[in-house]
């Protein structure tokens, strides 16, 4: 059965408008072996190539009232999308499979309870440390350190010089060092 091409572009033009069923089966009848040939030589499997060739023809029959015979004829349009179905189906065969024991998706353990305490308890060293610094280093610290402002940053924000924000940080390292080691 050889219809010419304005045949086959009534007859898709028929399935987008009308739906036509009959339409579609000549369509079927005419493009499903070629496209399913098509895909066998691209993906060497007879189940793919089957499965393509239905998805083609799918597709075609829910996109028939987008075929324009101004910007080229039935034939191109059907295997273009063929031939992007298979671009799909080949990009989605190579994607690595989901592995759930990968490194990046397993949650770190929970630490052991003695170094959860520990933890907590030199969290409190530390807090009890910084209350006892004098209240300027304090809130200099807070601002680098909490607030993730830079030193030029606190400096102009507070208009003293840049030196005595520098050393203010310095001395208040020096006293949290001290107080730290002091109680260790």
């Amino acid at each position: 059965m050889d219809l010419e091409t304005e045949d086959m572009s009534a007859l898709l033009a028929a399935v987008g408008r009308d739906r036509s069923v009959e339409a579609f089966e000549k369509l079927f009848r005419h493009y499903g072996p070629r496209v399913r040939s098509y895909m066998a030589r691209q993906s060497r499997d007879g189940q793919a190539a089957e499965e393509l060739m239905q998805e083609t023809m799918m597709m075609v029959w829910n996109k028939a009232a987008l075929f324009d015979p101004q910007r080229g004829n039935v034939s191109a349009w059907i295997f273009t999308i063929a031939r992007n179905l298979r671009v799909s189906a080949y990009r989605k065969d190579r994607r690595p499979d989901f592995d759930p024991n990968d490194p990046a998706f397993v949650p770190d353990d929970e630490p052991a309870a003695d170094v959860q305490l520990e933890d907590r308890q030199e969290a409190e060293r530390l807090h009890r440390a910084m209350l006892s610094l004098p209240q300027e280093q304090l809130d200099l610290l807070k601002r680098a350190f909490f607030n993730d402002a830079s030193h030029s940053a606190i400096a102009k924000e507070l208009d003293i010089p840049l030196g005595t924000v520098k050393s203010r940080i310095r001395m208040a390292f020096a006293k949290l060092r001290s107080a730290l080691e002091d109680h260790s």
